[in-house]
């Protein structure tokens, strides 16, 4: 008998030893993304799409990166993640994108991308939160910042930066104008 105590005490222990917050809810915030909205360089208050539009990252090797949930479309706004390791990521905004693979699609040295990609780096303070044993850590973004690379043929006219902390996803952080 009092092995079976001893047994039903253990596997109680067990049962009740996990608690609710091993498992991060799905709602639970999490690393907010950056929020960037098209409008038209000439009706600065009309939203604008970009056609082909394409983003991806480029990391401190200046090698490309690409980012799970974005692909090639025409939109008038984009969520994008930015760097947690460091205040500074490098984006490259890729309007009318394509790929042309002349002809010979298994011969990946001859694909030519066409559009006119230009480079803006966002430069941010980063604020570790805590929000869970389960879920971790996120990182909150503030005094937000956005540098055009100028080059000879921009389709980006101007960046503002509307919302200077990024905490949710609610509303637009950066405009740019095109």
């Amino acid at each position: 008998m009092k092995k079976r105590h001893i047994l039903i005490l253990l596997c109680s222990l067990v049962v009740f030893a996990c608690e609710k917050d091993d498992i991060c809810p799905e709602a639970t915030a999490t690393t907010p993304q950056l929020i960037v909205r098209f409008y038209d360089t000439i009706s600065v208050d009309d939203t604008k799409s970009v056609s082909g539009l394409f983003v991806y990252g480029i990391n401190d090797a200046n090698e490309t990166v690409f980012f799970k949930d974005i692909s090639v479309a025409t939109k008038d706004s984009i969520a994008i993640p930015l760097r947690t390791d460091i205040n500074t990521t490098k984006l490259v905004f890729h309007s009318d994108f394509s790929i042309d693979d002349n002809g010979t699609p298994d011969d990946e040295s001859d694909d030519v991308v066409l559009g006119n990609p230009d480079i803006v780096d966002i430069n941010y303070t980063r604020d570790d939160v805590y929000v869970s044993r389960a879920c971790g850590y996120k990182a909150i973004y503030s005094n937000l910042g956005a540098t055009l690379t100028t080059d000879t043929d921009n389709w980006i006219t101007n960046i503002t930066i509307e919302n200077n902390t990024i905490e949710n996803e609610s509303a637009a952080h950066i405009n740019i104008y095109h």
